[in-house]
């Protein structure tokens, strides 16, 4: 098996999802910012299910840290797939009281970072660079569907973009043995509600799911972990909600 690239590895859904990607035999290289610890548990729970697992920090809007990424990822072996599951929000806001550095941040984090990550897969995954193929799979978000007024549009803004990306790439490297698919989660209960100052929204939420809850992680990476898989072989320019019917 191949070696599988998470982007926000360490935490929530990225770190479900490298969990699940090493139970299916992936090697694993868990990208991170900040938290080493957490990446250290993942990669440690990685290495349980008996294979290669390393952490590698970096930011992924930013060429070094993506360079950074791969390298550690090229260190276990050829890259078979990429999920793009790092971003960011910011706590909620209309667009008229956001700074210019919070939306220039938003773009950089969650559609700068996806497209240098995007860049670096596809140059060592494309069957035209002497690459085996593979698979990218883009965390978007229900929030494209909805827009999140009054509360972060530049985010849910971010995430079309990723919607977009994801439908023109994988036309684009189709021929080259590349799927590129994007699933996208509902609100789901992990950290990411606290960075954006809401750490009980997923709760508070669940009235709004039509399956009365809200989704936990795990269910998320099965998604994700499916795409990444042979038994999506011919799936390629899907957008996959994972919403809980929302």
């Amino acid at each position: 098996m191949s070696v599988a690239v998470v982007t926000g590895g360490g935490r929530g859904i990225g770190a479900a999802t490298c969990v699940l990607l090493a139970g299916a035999g992936w090697d694993v290289c868990v990208g991170y910012q900040r938290d080493a610890e957490a990446a250290a548990r993942v990669v440690a729970a990685c290495e349980a299910a008996g294979v290669r697992a390393v952490a590698a920090a970096g930011d992924v809007a930013a060429d070094a840290g993506v360079e950074a990424l791969f390298a550690a990822a090229d260190a276990l072996g050829p890259v078979g797939a990429l999920v793009n599951n790092a971003g960011i929000v910011d706590v909620a806001a209309r667009v008229d009281e956001m700074s210019t550095e919070r939306i220039e941040r938003m773009m950089a984090v969650n559609v700068v970072g996806p497209f240098l990550c995007v860049r670096a897969a596809s140059k060592r995954m494309s069957l035209s660079r002497g690459g085996a193929g593979g698979a990218i799979v883009n965390v978007s978000s229900a929030a494209t569907r909805i827009g999140s007024p009054n509360m972060y549009v530049d985010y849910a803004a971010s995430k079309g973009a990723i919607d977009t990306m994801t439908l023109g790439l994988a036309k684009e490297l189709a021929a080259d043995g590349v799927r590129v698919n994007a699933v996208r989660p509902g609100i789901v209960d992990t950290e990411i509600h606290a960075s954006g100052g809401q750490p009980d929204r997923a709760e508070k939420a669940a009235a709004q799911i039509p399956m009365g809850r809200p989704g936990d992680a795990t269910e998320i990476a099965r998604a994700i972990v499916w795409l990444c898989s042979s038994e999506a072989s011919y799936v390629t320019g899907a957008i996959l909600d994972v919403t809980g019917g929302r």
